[in-house]
Parts: structure tokens; sequence; C-alpha cells
């Protein structure tokens, strides 16, 4: 597995068939490991143990409608009320950070409508606040805690 750029975490991998699986500890599955749920699941335990996100407000890789298309966001993270607290777009190493990823990320967010978005291929990570008064953005060097949501 790629070293990613969180701190190091412990997962519950299995072989079947010559391919390996991770536990998703929020889809209480195993996921055939590829290089972005790699980084998905890092992500998930950054929130997690980093964070102190409580699970159960976690959501990964569910169906969104947008524009009469199905799209799957990566992660989300909700609040106590229900609201959309932080949207994430997992992408895997090998993917550079681009202008269509932050688009990508915008367009499901005018469906989602996020207080937060985070954008990473596990090496870097841009963490934004939005401001929907003034329709715009702000970058931020990391993520709020779980007790300041």
């Amino acid at each position: 597995m790629q070293k990613l750029n969180f701190p190091s975490y412990t997962f519950r991998f299995k072989n079947s068939e010559n391919k390996v699986s991770i536990f998703d500890e929020i889809r209480k599955k195993f996921m055939l490991m590829t290089p972005e749920e790699w980084v998905r699941q890092n992500v998930v335990r950054f929130l997690l143990e980093e964070k102190k996100y409580p699970k159960s407000y976690i959501n990964v890789e569910k169906i969104i409608r947008m524009n009469g298309l199905t799209k799957r966001y990566d992660i989300v993270v909700f609040q106590p009320n229900g609201k959309i607290f932080l949207l994430i777009e997992c992408k895997a190493p090998e993917v550079p950070i681009s202008q269509n990823t932050f688009d990508q990320i915008a367009r499901y967010n005018m469906v989602l409508e996020a207080e937060f978005l985070m954008v990473t291929n596990g090496l870097n990570h841009y963490f934004c606040m939005m401001d929907y008064e003034k329709e715009q953005y702000q970058f931020l060097k990391d993520l709020p805690e779980f007790t300041s949501i």
C-alpha cells in the first residue's frame, strides 16, 4: 500500500481469489482494495480518530441525483440537525488534484450544500469553507474538530 499523508492507522484486510479487500467501518463490509478506496478508508479513519466525528454522522459512497444523472459522492459528514457539514471527494494518489476535481465537488455541492469541502488524493489535502451569501469559498489549513460543529 502506498504511504499517504495521514497518520498510520490499523486496517482489516482479507484476500480472496487473489484480490485484496479492506474493511469499511462505516459500510460495515469489505470493499475491493483500489487506490481510491485506500484513500477513502484513510480519510474515514482521519475523521474518526483525529477529528473525533461520530461514526453515526458519516456516510460513504451514496447516490445523489443531479440534473437527471445519478452520481455517487465519496464521503459526507452530517450535522446533528441532518444538514451536511462536510463533503469529501477522494481521488487515487496518482490522480493530481486539478480544477476538474474542484468542479466535480462544486457540482455535487450545488445539490448537497455542505458547509465545508475537502478534496484529497491522499497526498495533498485541500479544505474549504463555503460562504453561500457571498457565493464564494475560503481555503482553510485544516477541518474543524467535531466539538465545533
